[in-house]
């Protein structure tokens, strides 16, 4: 009967993992689940993910051209800086809330890739904020080691996608 309930609460096998995405059932509900806590206000979240992405990695501050000069605490009163930071994290929260369709997310990260190959990004800046990402959901969220690993594979997912059409700019 357990077996049975499960099935019929998962809609499925909550462990078979997803050819296309590399994820269970299990991984996109704790994906979902704590991404509704850190999108609670997108806005902050987002602006205090990138400040702590330009602490970490200061030379990336140079890709934002509306903050290039501005000291930190002046990022907030840029609408260009909010505007990317809303697409951020609407972009976001559109491929956790669509993880169920993994050719509908890897098109969208194919998007990704290519917008972000005409400004010159390169895997490696991806990889930085991913370690970001992973400290901020870390210190912030008090994940655990299985949402963090549910994560782990989201992101490698979204990159995936986002590596195949960001271009031969790459220099790890």
């Amino acid at each position: 009967m357990g077996g049975w309930v499960s099935h019929l609460w998962w809609g499925g096998d909550p462990d078979s993992v997803n050819q296309i995405s590399g994820l269970s059932r299990r991984d996109i509900h704790a994906v979902q689940k704590s991404w509704a806590i850190a999108s609670a206000n997108p806005v902050a979240t987002g602006t205090e993910l990138l400040k702590r992405f330009f602490r970490a990695y200061p030379e990336t501050k140079e890709f934002f051209k509306m903050i290039r000069n501005l000291p930190e605490d002046q990022y907030g009163q840029n609408h260009q800086f909010k505007a990317h930071v809303i697409n951020l994290m609407s972009s976001i929260s559109l491929a956790v809330d669509n993880l169920n369709q993994p050719e509908i997310v890897a098109a969208m990260m194919n998007k990704l890739g290519e917008s972000h190959g005409k400004r010159k990004i390169q895997e490696r800046h991806f990889h930085d904020l991913k370690g970001v990402i992973v400290k901020m959901f870390i210190e912030v969220l008090k994940l655990d080691d299985k949402t963090l690993g549910a994560w782990g594979k989201t992101v490698d997912f979204w990159y995936k996608h986002i590596f195949e059409k960001l271009g031969g700019n790459e220099t790890r």
